[in-house]
């Protein structure tokens, strides 16, 4: 990615589509080029969320709300150290921010983070060739990166795409850090990061977990060296095929008993664990008004998705694995993929959702309590 600087309100910008397909408007943040995978979220708040979630690593987020940056940017909201998203597709963008809580403009931290976007565009136009053709490369190019139509395709038909892409160590911490429990410390939990959100832990710490967040690298020793009393495996990007390492760590975990709790490609990871496999969906789910049932329960839940892949497990039928029988449960009610499996035989779980979900919805925040239910239930 190249960028630069310099005022964007009046700066052409041009979208690229491998298949072809191309939206002119306005360059919005950076002015340069950038490709990654063209992807859209269905979230009518929490873009601050949504840019600085790591499993956007390589993606270009199309907004389907047609009026972003409202609020700004403030200092709370970020879910890690810096803006994840490689590319941001925006229709009508807002002139003046307006919440007592922004300390800048969206555009403005846009081209601080060096986000190279477009604005002014077609982006219901975008979002239905997308759901029709599918998720795929895409390059933006603004300013002096503009070059004829055809050198354009061309560069964007030259990107690597996301099928077979192990991007998960490029986003994990480095090194291993605490999270301490707020309160009294009635847990320990090692959080295999793939690309966690700082509200994760938080959530956990708020339920008297301390959480030790570990490298993707963390081998199963590094997990058992933290003395855990369950264990958790993050959101993160990339495809799940590639993922052999923390599958490797996982089956450790579930040979040894410990609780287990997985989120997002944390369930994809759960999934190829127990011998199922994955595959790539048409366009994903991203947004925070997805529907899904917990099947154990019958409750339908209004929850924030964030991924491009899915396990691949019968829905109608407990299933036996190495390590014992496993149910699908949780689905999504508008395409029946999988959104969670339960091990009946072992205390582990997973969703394919994010229950810690800043900014929002809240209805599955209790899952953290189920994690909490499986240690208690390992000690007693």
């Amino acid at each position: 990615m190249t960028t630069s600087t310099r005022g964007t309100a009046k700066v052409p910008a041009v979208l690229v589509l491998e298949d072809g397909r191309i939206f002119r408007g306005r360059a919005y943040g950076a002015v340069g080029e950038t490709f990654g995978e063209a992807v859209f979220s269905t979230g009518m708040t929490g873009y601050q969320e949504t840019l600085t979630d790591p499993s956007y690593h390589r993606q270009v987020v199309v907004m389907t709300a047609p009026h972003v940056g409202n609020t700004g940017v403030n200092d709370e909201d970020p879910e890690s150290q810096r803006i994840w998203v490689a590319g941001y597709v925006v229709r009508d963008p807002a002139r003046v921010p307006s919440s007592w809580r922004a300390k800048r403009s969206l555009d403005e931290e846009l081209v601080a983070q060096g986000v190279v976007g477009i604005s002014g565009i077609d982006t219901r136009a975008l979002t239905r060739h997308l759901r029709e053709r599918g998720a795929m490369r895409v390059g933006i190019f603004s300013g002096e990166a503009i070059q004829d139509d055809a050198a354009l395709l061309a560069r964007v038909q030259e990107v690597p795409p996301m099928e077979g892409a192990d991007l998960s160590a490029e986003v994990a911490t480095k090194e291993t850090y605490v999270v301490p429990a707020l309160g009294d410390k009635k847990f320990t939990v090692a959080a295999v990061d793939l690309g966690i959100k700082g509200m994760t832990p938080h959530r956990m710490a708020e339920r008297g977990i301390e959480v030790h967040v570990l490298p993707a690298t963390a081998t199963l020793e590094d997990v058992y060296a933290v003395n855990p009393d369950g264990v958790f495996f993050s959101n993160g990007p990339g495809d799940p095929a590639t993922a052999d390492h923390p599958v490797s760590v996982m089956q450790g975990v579930l040979e040894r008993g410990t609780p287990l709790f997985g989120i997002c490609f944390g369930n994809q990871i759960l999934g190829r664990a127990l011998g199922f496999g994955t595959y790539k969906l048409k366009y994903g789910h991203r947004g925070i008004n997805q529907p899904v049932q917990d099947r154990t329960t019958g409750k339908v839940e209004v929850t924030a998705h964030n991924h491009g892949f899915a396990v691949d497990a019968p829905t109608d039928q407990v299933s036996d694995t190495p390590f014992g029988r496993v149910q699908v449960s949780h689905v999504c009610l508008n395409d029946n993929v999988v959104e969670g499996l339960q091990l009946l035989d072992k205390p582990a779980f997973s969703v394919q959702y994010h229950p810690e979900a800043a900014a929002g919805p809240h209805d599955a925040a209790y899952l953290f309590d189920r994690f909490v239910s499986l240690m208690e239930g390992q000690r007693a």
